[in-house]
């Protein structure tokens, strides 16, 4: 017998700049831009999907589950991944790049750790590079908790998603840190120390 996904929903998602993400966080990590698999990576606490839209608006369903699907359906998408994320607090969600957070469940209700999420999309050779006013691809994250696997790939039909595997991924920008900065930590610290000290 199937087990029933403990929450299903769905919303429209905000797409900026090709993607839109999974996040514990407020906080954005420069992520580069890995297209291995054509539609997903990720860094700890942070997971972006790819879409074919650059702009626009995307329809976006979830299910958080305590053990994996049985079956992969194959035959409604175009794109299929299971993809390994860490959370560290445990409060994984659906985010927009530049706009609020959807109205959407956390997608780590067991905690922070690791957890695997099967990302379906379809519709991304619909308008790729385009700016939609409605929705035109739509995508289903599938959740659970599980340990850290390699990418699992189940399908991978779509022209858009062939071209991003064609590519070679960018790293991440290294992040600038000044000695002003450093000097502010260092007298911050300071400051904490001699708070604590009796």
């Amino acid at each position: 017998m199937t087990e029933p996904a403990s929450t299903t929903a769905s919303s429209l998602v905000r797409v900026d700049y090709h993607t839109f993400e999974l996040a514990d966080s407020d906080k954005r990590v420069p992520s580069g831009f890995d297209t291995s698999n054509g539609l997903v990576f990720s860094l700890p606490g942070q997971v972006v999907i790819c879409t074919g839209i650059s702009a626009g608006w995307v329809t976006v369903g979830v299910e958080v589950r305590r053990c994996p699907p049985e079956r992969v359906d194959t035959d409604a998408w175009d794109e299929i991944v299971d993809h390994s994320v860490e959370t560290t607090n445990g409060a994984l969600r659906v985010a927009s790049v530049m706009s609020d957070t959807p109205d959407l469940p956390v997608l780590t209700p067991q905690g922070s750790g690791t957890y695997r999420v099967r990302v379906h999309a379809r519709g991304r050779d619909t308008a790729p590079d385009g700016a939609v006013d409605g929705p035109v691809e739509e995508y289903l994250l599938i959740v659970w908790p599980t340990d850290r696997q390699p990418d699992q790939v189940h399908r991978q039909s779509g022209h858009y998603g062939a071209q991003l595997r064609a590519q070679p991924s960018r790293p991440a920008p290294p992040v600038p840190t000044t000695q002003g900065d450093d000097d502010i930590r260092r007298r911050m610290r300071k400051r904490l120390q001699r708070r604590r000290t009796p």
